[in-house]
């Protein structure tokens, strides 16, 4: 499968070279990093450098995408489902917070859970230090001027530059996609002027030593069963010309060089037993190819995927300032800076190429960059959201290949899955609940309120879904079709009667991660059928009948998937207030302004509410928007961009992307409103959460193209700031389609739909649907 998606890919990069940005685009600041959150984001998919341009000190934060702690383990409970008879039976009642007690007392998983060490954490692989003595004036008597620090998202390469005595010096960083190390380049314009000492450390499990030249930093983390998990190695050589590079025990240190080129190595032993000896023989390559080669061929394989997609939305005089006073300037004033929606854009696209790779794991809570052993909510993949919204700009934004890295997670859950649908509901399939980890768990979260929610098996099946649904890729579709065929025979075989309704429905479970009062003033989570559940196991047997016609199999299965679909609930219902309900019944919500729709899942990423098919259930949406207001933590903000978008009111959208990137430094971590963006233009939930970044990065293509309602819809949520002209080539419409267009007034004044057939293809064009002739490729 993925030997025919890359000779698909060779075909089309050619074209895609002639849709580079023309603009430069970049983060800049004329200061050092104060913290974390203001240092610049480098990776490669595996490797990552957080840099913060330091003077006399420059810490630089690493990361590997594999490092974690904790081990594989099995945290079913298997006499669960013998207590699932008495919770359904006093849901029926009506005793839901009752039912609650049994499902925290004897239905959640065993052990502690994601907050115990064995499960794992995301973590930090550690630091880089470089201390820099300036002919004998160090630390903060270091007096500078002129500094200059620039991420280009157009090369992926960093840079820091600055004057001190007269003298004037330059850093120069990249983590490579051609030998996969990071590099880093210090220069100076006058000779023998760089006299530095280089070590590194962690705050835990690690050691470092020198060996020969190279300095190595090594240990193992905590698995919490024997203390012995998983093992690590990162290997530091420099090259100079001039000076000499001497040693101690834990560093390496430069003396009079005019050039120092850093090279730095890591590896873990995640399924890769030989990583010591790999790490060193990838350095020693990396150090045999001349810089100028090495970033060559860094940026050009960079390039062929940042490259496909160009856009232009008019105006873009903000970046005569530093990326954090632009950032304020657009908050004040966002009509002056039509610039800062594409890079922020772009940015979005930087992040999904720099924090995942094909064959290695999907980008995380953290993305790839972390500067915590205990990263915020274990920096796992949460199956409610979270993960799912990392990967919704990967197709439209035209960097399919970048999702399978998720489907091979989504592999390695379906055998646990397996148990655990057997352990709880004596049911068929795979389920996963609302916490994942490099391990596979699927168990429920150790706490009913949230823990229990099970569409996250579900939901994953979308995403898997939609890179067929943009790709046409049959043999993709038969790799995956056994994970959608699981998922369905589960919630085929669990759903129960709800006799008041007649639906059959899922029984017990949560809309994440709200709750309800119960007429007798408690409250509770735990219910039937929530909304989201009967929209995601709709659009799910949707899916598998399409795909069982699509493959000619399992026509018998397909039959009972068509017939059970006649049986549970429709996508929404409307409730008095003109709502859409979020349960079954019409209860009164815990959290009025909570954090979660889930019940527009529909809406977006699903099609199942659309303002042409289903108006009176769009227009019920829209109240349950405006119900819950506009604040919230970054994800929250970004999916409710995508819904207005869906909903065809751009200016409603960019009135959230305006409050998304709303300028903050705060790290506190906020379960409720907040979002904003850091200086380094990373989300802020807070703490740092790359998903508003991806969300965010999924609304702005939402606002310019959708193809989710049986045609290809052009600027179907321009907002007015953008009318009055702008440009757009590269971008995806399902169907395996590439879409160009320019626009002015508001209005299309060009457009090439191409594919790799002529086809026709419905587009709608300034209000009117077309049937037109696709473009070759």
């Amino acid at each position: 499968m993925i030997k025919y998606f890359y000779t698909l890919l060779f075909f089309i990069l050619p074209h895609s070279v002639l849709r580079a940005q023309t603009t430069s685009l970049k983060t800049w600041y004329t200061k050092p990093a104060a913290q974390w959150e203001e240092t610049l984001p480098l990776g490669n998919g595996r490797l990552g450098m957080m840099l913060d341009g330091g003077i006399s000190h420059e810490n630089i934060v690493l990361n590997d995408i594999t490092l974690w702690s904790g081990a594989p383990q099995d945290a079913n409970n298997y006499e669960a489902y013998k207590k699932l008879p008495e919770i359904r039976k006093l849901l029926l009642e009506g005793k839901n917070a009752d039912a609650q007690a049994i499902i925290d007392k004897d239905f959640i998983c065993t052990g502690q859970g994601s907050g115990g060490v064995n499960y794992g954490c995301y973590q930090t692989l550690g630091n880089l230090d470089l201390k820099f003595d300036y002919n004998g004036i160090t630390g903060k008597d270091v007096k500078y001027e002129d500094y200059y620090r620039e991420l280009s998202l157009n090369n992926a390469v960093a840079i820091s530059r600055y004057r001190v005595n007269g003298i004037n010096y330059k850093r120069e960083y990249f983590t490579s996609f051609g030998n996969d190390v990071d590099v880093i380049r210090l220069t100076a314009d006058k000779p023998g002027q760089l006299n530095c000492k280089i070590a590194m450390n962690r705050p835990e499990r690690s050691a470092t030593t020198v060996q020969g030249n190279e300095l190595q930093m090594y240990g193992q983390l905590d698995n919490g069963i024997d203390g012995k998990g998983m093992k690590y190695i990162a290997r530091v050589k420099t090259l100079l010309k001039g000076g000499k590079l001497t040693t101690d025990a834990h560093s390496l240190i430069v003396k009079n060089a005019s050039e120092v080129i850093i090279y730095l190595s890591a590896a873990t032993d995640l399924k890769n037993p030989l990583y010591k000896e790999k790490s060193g023989q990838i350095l020693d390559a990396a150090m045999k190819v001349s810089y100028a080669v090495e970033k060559q061929h860094h940026i050009t394989n960079y390039q062929k995927l940042f490259n496909r997609v160009s856009v232009n939305l008019g105006t873009d005089n903000g970046n005569t300032v530093a990326t954090d006073i632009r950032l304020k300037n657009f908050h004040d004033n966002p009509k002056a800076d039509n610039g800062l929606p594409v890079l922020f854009y772009q940015f979005g696209r930087y992040l999904s190429i720099c924090s995942t790779r094909v064959g290695l794991l999907p980008p995380n809570l953290q993305g790839l960059w972390a500067n915590q052993l205990v990263t915020p909510w274990t920096g796992d993949y949460h199956l409610d959201i979270n993960v799912q919204m990392n990967h919704w700009p990967v197709e439209v934004s035209n960097l399919s290949e970048l999702n399978l890295p998720l489907t091979e997670l989504v592999k390695g859950m379906v055998k646990n899955g397996e148990k655990t649908a057997k352990a709880y509901y004596n049911a068929d399939g795979w389920v996963a609940h609302v916490i994942t980890n490099i391990w596979g768990f699927t168990e429920p979260g150790e706490a009913a309120s949230w823990g229990i929610t099970k569409v996250g098996s579900g939901w994953l099946c979308d995403n898997l879904w939609q890179h067929y649904d943009f790709t046409n890729d049959k043999n993709y579709l038969r790799d995956i079709y056994p994970i959608l065929k699981g998922s369905a025979q589960f919630y085929n075989s669990m759903l129960i009667n709800d006799p008041k309704t007649g639906w059959m429905v899922t029984a017990p479970s949560s809309s994440p991660e709200n709750g309800f009062y119960l007429p007798d003033g408690r409250h509770a989570s735990i219910c039937m059928g929530p909304t989201i559940d009967n929209q995601i196991i709709r659009e799910l047997f949707n899916n598998v009948i399409t795909a069982s016609r699509v493959l000619g199999k399992d026509e018998a299965f397909r039959n009972t998937l068509i017939a059970q679909l006649k049986k549970i609930p429709p996508p929404g219902v409307v409730a008095k207030d003109g709502r859409l309900m979020e349960w079954l019944e019409d209860y009164k919500e815990l959290e009025p302004h909570h954090r979660c729709i889930s019940h527009l899942y529909g809406l977006y990423p699903a099609s199942l509410i659309t303002p042409e098919g289903t108006p009176e259930l769009a227009e019920a949406s829209k109240k349950t928007l405006e119900a819950r207001g506009d604040d919230g933590p970054s994800f929250s903000i970004a999916h409710k961009m995508l819904w207005w978008a869906r909903l065809h009111d751009g200016n409603r959208a960019y009135k959230l992307f305006n409050q998304l990137i709303t300028p903050t430094l705060a790290t506190f971590m906020n379960y409720g409103d907040g979002g904003g963006i850091y200086p380094n233009m990373l989300s802020a939930g807070p703490p740092f959460q790359i998903d508003g970044n991806f969300g965010g990065t999924a609304a702005v293509a939402e606002m310019l193209i959708q193809s989710h309602a049986g045609f290809i819809e052009l600027i179907p949520a321009i907002p007015d700031s953008w009318k009055a002209s702008g440009e757009v080539r590269g971008l995806k419409a399902r169907g395996n389609y590439t879409v160009n267009m320019k626009w002015k007034d508001g209005k299309i004044t060009d457009y090439h739909i191409l594919s790799a057939q002529n086809r026709k293809v419905k587009v709608k064009i300034n209000g009117v649907i077309k049937n037109i002739s696709t473009e070759k490729v």
